[in-house]
C-alpha cells in the first residue's frame, strides 16, 4: 500500500514539474504570463467543478468566506501570476528552485500564526534556503534565456514561494472540513476573476490551446489529484518529502526541451534548498514520533 502511495505523490511531482516547461511552450506561442495563469485557473476550475459536483461537496460555511477571498487571491491569483513571470524572466527550472522556499516560508509563518517554536533544525534549514537562494541568483545567469542576472524573476520566484506556503497554512486551518475539489471550486475562480483585469489576451494557435489545456488539466488538476490520493497511503511528511522530486523533474525537463542550465552555484544552491526541505519535513516526522 505504501509502494501505491509513493507511486501517486511521484505521479504528482512528474506533473507539478512540467508546469515551467509548459508555460514556455505557450509563452512560445506569443501568449502572456497573465494570460497563462489566466487560463490555468480558469479551465481547472471547469474540472475540480465537475468534480466537486460529482462528489456532492460544494457547500461553504459562511464564516470562511473571508478566508476563502483571502486565500484565492494570494493562493491563486498572486501565486499563478508570480510563478508565470518566474519562468518566463527566468527559466523553468529557476522558478521551481525558488518555489521550493515555500517551506522556509511556512516555517516563519508557523512561528507567527501558530506560535510554532523555532528549533535549531529550523534555523538550520532557513539558513540552507537563504544561502541556496543567493547561490540560486548568482548561478541563473547561465540559464539558457540568453540574459544575465534577472531581479524580478528572483522576486517572483520567491513570491511564489510565499504563496505556495500558503497552501499549508491554510490547509491546516480547513483540514477535515473541506476536500480539496471542495476547496477549489470556490478558490479558482475568485482568482481567476482578479488576474482578468491584468491580461492582455493574444490569439491562439492550437499549440498554445494544448499548452495551456496540458497546464489545467495535468498539471493542476491530475496533480493535484495524484498527490491527494498518495496521501491516503503515506504519512503527510513522507508526501512532501517525496514531492520534492518537483524541481529536479522541472530542470530536468527544461534542460532537455528548452535547454535550459545553471552554472555550477545555481546547483549548488539549487541542492541546499532541497536539502532544507527534507530537514524541515524530517525534523517534523521526528517529534510527531517522539
Amino acid at each position: 500500500m505504501a509502494l501505491r502511495g509513493y507511486l501517486f505523490i511521484i505521479a504528482a511531482a512528474l506533473l507539478w514539474g512540467n508546469i515551467g516547461p509548459f508555460s514556455r511552450l505557450a509563452f512560445s506561442q506569443g501568449i502572456g504570463p497573465m494570460e497563462v495563469a489566466f487560463w490555468r485557473a480558469v479551465m481547472a476550475w471547469g474540472l475540480f467543478a465537475a468534480h466537486a459536483a460529482l462528489r456532492r461537496e460544494v457547500r461553504m460555511e459562511r464564516r470562511d468566506i473571508g478566508h476563502i477571498v483571502v486565500f484565492a487571491l494570494l493562493g491563486v491569483t498572486v501565486f499563478y501570476a508570480s510563478y508565470q513571470v518566474a519562468v518566463n524572466r527566468g527559466g523553468a527550472a529557476l522558478a521551481a528552485v525558488l518555489l521550493y522556499t515555500g517551506p522556509a516560508w511556512v516555517t516563519v509563518m508557523a512561528r507567527l500564526v501558530f506560535k510554532e517554536a523555532l528549533t535549531p533544525v529550523k534555523l538550520l534549514a532557513l539558513a540552507l534556503t537563504l544561502a541556496g537562494v543567493v547561490a540560486v541568483a548568482a548561478g541563473s545567469g547561465d540559464a539558457g534565456l540568453e540574459r544575465g542576472f534577472d531581479l524580478l524573476a528572483i522576486g517572483a520566484g520567491l513570491c511564489s514561494g510565499l504563496c505556495y506556503a500558503l497552501y499549508y497554512i491554510y490547509g491546516k486551518h480547513f483540514s477535515g472540513r473541506y476536500s480539496s475539489p471542495n476547496l477549489f471550486l470556490y478558490l479558482l475562480p475568485i482568482g481567476a476573476v482578479s488576474l482578468y483585469p491584468l491580461v492582455d489576451f493574444s490569439p491562439k494557435t492550437p499549440t498554445a490551446w494544448l499548452a495551456l489545456a496540458a497546464l489545467a488539466f495535468f498539471c493542476t488538476y491530475g496533480a493535484y489529484f495524484c498527490y491527494y490520493l498518495g496521501l491516503h497511503y503515506l504519512e503527510a511528511s513522507r508526501a512532501a518529502i517525496t514531492a520534492t522530486l518537483e524541481p529536479v523533474v522541472a530542470a530536468v525537463v527544461a534542460y532537455f526541451w528548452w535547454g535550459e542550465y545553471f552554472s555550477l552555484p545555481g546547483y549548488i544552491g539549487s541542492a541546499a534548498i532541497l536539502a532544507a526541505v527534507v530537514l524541515v519535513v524530517w525534523d517534523g516526522t521526528r517529534r510527531t514520533l517522539r
